[in-house]
């Protein structure tokens, strides 16, 4: 017999406590074992009831979700799943909490002081089972930092990249990009563009908080943004993004398209469009998150002469979606977190002349056709 997921749920609103355990007990593998109205009642729930999981509001009274994120990953981390509001003040304090130890968020919809939850019963019950697998898991030490955030250069110059790296993640991003990005120089010669599976509203904060911890200029992508070396570009939530080659420099593409793997960001999206606009300077990069969003565009990237890279399933908070990419063969190298951004800026930090060097190859190539035919139309001749 499967165990069942054992389930405390951390509320202040008396609505909420009756509401969150209503829906998930829709899934029978799930079992709310209780719930609390602020963080000190949770806290002695937590000892008392020893739950697998735990999803937590962030605005409540006494103690709030910050300070009780904080006990439980001090006293025994536990998978947390934050249930938070849907605006920016809510978004910055649940990148904050992220950043602490938290698994995943869950936005609360507009409506759900009426009473209207069903839109994201599925999506709780399933991330809720998500952070119970990821349990035990050691998420990447992105944490809130006091220290100063990195000097960037006040004037860059707006250099052609030498390479397009294209990110698709999900579960798990929010501190595994912090990880990475904080750790690549701001004068890195190629152009970054990300897909992190997140609601529309919330990936303008996102990608604030990520310029304000890395050296990188951080900005939410829009249809028409250049790339430029240094630059790493972040889809908006329920856009798709694409990638074109135009007189004035390349840039990227915003689209309302039909959903892709239920995702809309998608991975795939993004990868395949790279993959047909960039060819042999395509890196693509799948890391952690659940599914397999991501899998087949990285393939059309190694298929198309591109560098495919997967973050080790082992270094993931959820595995899925890079498990996807390495079992199909699309991922020609597989690296751990820890090693990601050094193995980015020793093979793509360096040569400002990549896109030279590719452009040179592919003349080669050409002018060796060239010859070929050249000489079967003369041999022709003298046949």
């Amino acid at each position: 017999m499967t165990e069942l997921i054992r389930v405390l749920v951390v509320d202040d609103s008396a609505l909420m406590r009756k509401l969150i355990p209503a829906i998930l007990s829709r899934d029978p593998l799930i079992e709310v074992v209780g719930t609390a109205m602020d963080g000190a009642f949770a806290l002695k729930k937590i000892e008392e009831l020893q739950p697998d999981v735990v999803t937590l509001d962030l605005e409540m009274p006494r103690m709030d979700g910050m300070e009780t994120l904080r006990m439980i990953m001090r006293r025994a981390p536990l998978p947390v799943i934050l249930f938070s509001t849907h605006s920016k003040e809510g978004a910055y304090s649940t990148f904050k909490a992220l950043a602490l130890g938290a698994v995943d968020f869950v936005a609360k919809p507009k409506d759900a002081a009426a009473g209207n939850l069903d839109a994201i019963a599925d999506v709780l019950i399933e991330k809720i089972k998500v952070a119970k697998r990821a349990s035990g898991r050691k998420l990447p030490p992105a944490v809130v930092s006091e220290e100063p955030a990195p000097e960037k250069k006040k004037k860059r110059a707006a250099l052609p990249p030498n390479r397009i790296i294209a990110i698709g993640i999900s579960t798990g991003g929010p501190n595994a990009l912090q990880f990475v990005l904080a750790q690549i120089p701001g004068d890195f010669p190629a152009s970054i563009i990300i897909v992190q599976h997140m609601p529309e509203g919330f990936t303008e904060m996102f990608a604030r908080r990520l310029d304000e911890c890395c050296a990188l200029d951080v900005h939410e992508a829009r249809s028409g943004d250049l790339r430029v070396g240094g630059r790493v570009l972040i889809c908006p939530g329920n856009r798709h993004l694409m990638v074109r080659r135009m007189p004035r420099g390349d840039m990227v593409v915003l689209s309302d398209g039909p959903p892709v793997n239920g995702h809309r960001p998608s991975a795939d999206v993004m990868f395949h469009s790279v993959a047909q606009a960039f060819g042999l300077t395509a890196v693509g990069l799948i890391m952690t998150g659940m599914g397999e969003d991501g899998a087949e565009g990285l393939g059309a990237i190694k298929s198309a002469g591109g560098m495919t890279i997967a973050q080790s399933e082992d270094s993931c908070v959820v595995s899925g979606m890079p498990r996807a990419a390495i079992s199909k063969g699309h991922a020609n190298k597989v690296v751990p977190l820890d090693a990601l951004a050094a193995f980015l800026i020793q093979h793509y930090g360096g040569e400002r002349s990549a896109s030279e060097n590719v452009d040179k190859a592919e003349k080669t190539k050409k002018n060796e056709k060239n010859e070929m035919n050249e000489r079967t139309t003369v041999s022709s001749h003298r046949t």
